[in-house]
C-alpha cells in the first residue's frame, strides 16, 4: 500500500462515525449489513449515514452491492488487512539512521 493511500484510510476512520461504521461492518462479517440496519444499529440519520458511507467507500474500506430495494455495505477486507500489513511491513527494523555495527 502506497503512503497516500494509507493516509486517505486513517484520514476516513478519522471520524468517531465513520469508525463505528467500519467497525459494525467488521462484526457483520462477509454478509456484510443493509443500510437500513446500520442506521437503526448507529442511531445515526440517513443522509449522514449515506456521507459517512461513501467516504469510507472513497478510501476502499467499504463495498456497496444494491439488490432490489436493499443496499447492501460490506468491509473491504483485503484493504483492511493492506492497511494492518502498511502499519506493521517495518516494525521492529530500526530507524535506519546508524549503523548497528557502529554504534558501540
Amino acid at each position: 500500500m502506497k503512503e497516500i493511500n494509507a493516509a486517505n484510510c486513517f484520514a476516513a476512520l478519522g471520524h468517531e462515525t465513520r469508525l463505528a461504521i467500519f467497525r459494525a461492518l467488521v462484526r457483520a462479517g462477509d454478509e456484510g449489513a443493509p443500510v437500513g440496519a446500520l442506521q437503526e444499529a448507529l442511531g445515526v440519520p440517513g443522509s449522514t449515514l449515506t456521507h459517512h458511507i461513501q467516504t469510507l467507500a472513497r478510501a476502499g474500506l467499504v463495498q456497496q452491492q444494491r439488490d432490489g430495494r436493499v443496499l447492501t455495505t460490506r468491509a473491504d477486507y483485503e484493504q483492511m488487512r493492506d492497511l494492518m500489513n502498511f502499519l506493521t511491513d517495518d516494525c521492529c527494523k530500526g530507524l535506519g539512521i546508524f549503523d548497528r555495527d557502529n554504534a558501540a
